[in-house]
């Protein structure tokens, strides 16, 4: 987690022993002291697909005010510093210098003897742009004008300081080890702090999108983090794809994110379907934006696999609750 109390040195010389993710929504809530609705506990995602239609109703009732609130977390963060800067500008501002001054510029060449700083420095903010996606080193290396044994060290370095999290595609062997990563940064507000972007993400659907996908990776990392998860992305049949893939527990459990307006059908859920039928897998998730997008989608081709929609909020809420175990996921 990168960013501190003012004064205090950066916390990149403990990333080696302590793996640490930045607040989860339902934290950054907390630190805020705001007066919310309750929503009900909840002790395992799974519980959902066996819910009420008026059930659900209730929950998407209560969870109005919170909508609000995730999307100033997607442009603040999740630190408890920016959390409390009145002015989002003010925060942004202030993740950017200490990604940017601190650990990059400082932490690395002290650290790890980085001398080539500014280099550094244009590799991160290309990840910066490119977060969510797919990382084409070929690219990378064009437009930085930097050889590829450069930028794979570079991406490592930024990697092993957990600025960057790297998923591999499904599978193993050698097909896993020639394709390419799928690239996350540690914060869904970083990007946009990093380019100063402001507000500008709330009016850009794609923009809002990758956010709350990377929102939702961290969240499901720091909750399966201590199960030994594996994290993967999938690619199938006519570049079909499943976001996220988590493999904990013997279990293989897929997340797919939706975050538009539209309401969730079987036509958007291709990739998601055929990996279920693939791989026999029992129950995946869609995570939605809608707050009445909230349910299990009926009428599935496969009747062994179910599939539930769940708001962003709402997931990123109750996988920050400490109520709710790894094993009852």
């Amino acid at each position: 987690m990168p960013l501190v109390e003012a004064g205090q040195e950066s916390g990149v010389g403990r990333w080696h022993t302590i793996r640490l993710t930045t607040l989860s929504f339902y934290e950054y809530l907390q630190i805020k002291n705001l007066s919310l609705p309750a929503l009900p506990r909840l002790k395992s995602l799974r519980d959902l697909f066996e819910w009420s239609q008026p059930d659900l109703y209730r929950v998407t009732e209560s969870a109005a005010p919170y909508v609000g609130h995730f999307h100033e977390y997607l442009v603040r963060g999740g630190f408890p510093q920016t959390a409390q800067v009145e002015s989002i500008t003010q925060a942004q501002r202030l993740l950017r210098e200490d990604i940017i001054d601190k650990v990059l510029k400082r932490d690395m060449t002290a650290l790890f003897g980085v001398r080539r700083v500014l280099d550094l420095e244009h590799t991160f903010l290309y990840l910066c742009m490119h977060d969510g996606g797919l990382l084409d080193m070929v690219d990378l290396c064009a437009n930085l004008e930097v050889k590829r044994p450069t930028a794979q060290s570079f991406i490592e370095l930024l990697e092993a300081t957990h600025l960057i999290y790297r998923l591999p595609p499904f599978g193993y062997g050698k097909d896993v080890l020639r394709a390419r990563f799928k690239i996350y940064l540690a914060d869904a507000a970083i990007a946009s702090a990093v380019m100063l972007k402001g507000k500008a993400i709330l009016e850009d659907p794609a923009a809002l999108g990758v956010a709350t996908e990377t929102a939702v990776f961290k969240h499901l990392f720091a909750r399966y983090y201590a199960q030994n998860v594996r994290f993967t992305y999938w690619r199938g049949k006519k570049d079909r794809e499943v976001d996220l893939v988590a493999e904990v527990g013997g279990q293989i459990i897929p997340f797919e994110v939706k975050y538009r307006a539209q309401h969730t059908g079987l036509r958007d859920l291709k990739g998601l379907l055929e990996l279920c039928q693939q791989k026999s897998i029992d129950r995946g998730y869609v995570v939605t934006k809608s707050l009445d997008d909230f349910g299990t989608i009926p009428d599935l081709p496969d009747t062994k696999t179910r599939i539930l929609r769940i708001p962003a909020p709402l997931l990123c809420h109750w996988m920050g609750e400490s109520e709710l175990t790894p094993e009852q996921q």
